[in-house]
């Protein structure tokens, strides 16, 4: 499985974060040890939520929308 996330930043939650991985709790404990320039500096961050995927192309298409001006708008009203 595949999956795209949206993580919110504890200490400033105005910081919001998409990404894509294979292992969420893996991934999420890598930006909370700081070990993503991206991220880093907003830690620690909580997962909000997560979308599954079987094939690899369909995640990082819906992570590449998320990531765009309409999926942020998107994001913004359904899940934040």
């Amino acid at each position: 499985m595949f999956f795209v996330y949206l993580l919110e930043s504890e200490a400033k939650p105005s910081q919001r974060y998409t990404g894509f991985s294979s292992d969420i709790e893996a991934r999420l404990k890598t930006h909370n040890a700081g070990g993503s320039p991206h991220t880093a500096k907003y830690r620690p961050w909580r997962l909000v939520a997560y979308f599954a995927f079987e094939e690899e192309a369909k995640a990082r298409a819906f992570e590449h929308y998320l990531k765009s001006g309409s999926g942020k708008a998107f994001a913004n009203k359904r899940f934040w």
